[in-house]
């Protein structure tokens, strides 16, 4: 089993890219989910092929099938099913009366809905039912607040913990026996959902956040402070899709003369910038990126996720 995120800023194709390897992994014979957490959801765009929040065969390509969380939506049910503990927590542990209760639960937690649509992720992976699982994130800010969100549920967790334990040792010390309800459940599930997340964006073996730029100078800079918080976050990163290169065959056009050689400068840049990563280049096509004859065209390098960790791969321009 892999997990696949392709990340980097709005607009430099992320989506097209998880498409596009989703597709050909799923042409080898690799049971391929493909996951968008996007919020603008253009998976349906992508792959012509309206998808929704069950997973769902693809049509035509044989082992695809695609799915689009809902963070929102998980939330919601979230909260539905665990709102008695969480409130009994708060009840227990702190001096807020029924209406801040009521002030408080109606909030979110900021952040927490996308962590449960992860929490859907990782349940989906744990049934084993494919190969591959493909992540399209949101753009660069809000798939790094996503990635960091599972530290800061862990404290989030671990103050609720303490509280609950101070109450519990002095009711335990009235009762003269130990107390344990539904509510230490729920903190010793979250704890372990958690901790199940953090340890697999960690593991090389099993997940790689795959980085998609433009040879654009904004791209890049933006493309190097996501791979710098990727590394503070222990996520392994080890190759580079940079796309919209214009290729040498458009060469008899002026616009595109010009543009090639304003992008040589930047590529070379992108190759000092990081040198630690595999670099391949997409070139731009005249067309849209739509549906699954032109997605195949993209002749994705998928025989990089097959290859053991630390392997080099050769840069492609297909």
């Amino acid at each position: 089993m892999r997990l696949l995120l392709f990340g980097g800023k709005g607009g430099v194709g992320k989506t097209t890219c998880a498409a596009s390897a989703a597709v050909r992994l799923a042409d080898a014979g690799g049971r391929t989910l493909l996951v968008s957490t996007d919020p603008a959801h253009s998976l349906s765009d992508s792959l012509e092929q309206e998808i929704g929040s069950e997973i769902q065969k693809i049509e035509d390509v044989k082992n695809l099938s695609a799915l689009e969380i809902s963070a929102e939506r998980l939330f919601l049910k979230f909260k539905e099913e665990h709102g008695e503990e969480i409130r009994s927590i708060l009840e227990t542990s702190t001096y807020l009366d029924e209406e801040d209760l009521d002030d408080l639960f109606s909030l979110s937690i900021p952040g927490l809905d996308e962590v449960m649509g992860f929490k859907e992720l990782v349940e989906l992976i744990d049934r084993g039912e494919h190969d591959w699982y493909l992540l399209d994130t949101a753009p660069t800010g809000h798939a790094l607040r996503l990635l960091a969100l599972p530290e800061l549920l862990d404290e989030w967790i671990r103050v609720l913990a303490r509280m609950r334990y101070k109450y519990l040792y002095v009711v335990a010390r009235l009762a003269r026996r130990e107390i344990h309800d539904s509510a230490d459940d729920f903190l010793f599930t979250m704890k372990r959902a958690v901790k199940k997340i953090q340890a697999l964006l960690r593991d090389p073996d099993r997940c790689e956040f795959v980085v998609v730029t433009i040879p654009e100078t904004m791209a890049i800079a933006e493309t190097r402070r996501l791979v710098e918080q990727l590394a503070r976050l222990k996520i392994p990163v080890r190759h580079l899709i940079v796309n919209h290169v214009v290729s040498a065959e458009y060469e008899a056009c002026l616009f595109c003369d010009e543009r090639r050689q304003e992008q040589r400068g930047l590529l070379q840049e992108c190759g000092r910038a990081f040198p630690q990563l595999t670099i391949f280049h997409l070139r731009e096509r005249p067309h849209q990126i739509k549906g699954f004859e032109r997605l195949r065209e993209l002749q994705f390098p998928v025989q990089w996720f097959s290859q053991p960790v630390g392997a080099s791969t050769n840069r492609g321009f297909p």
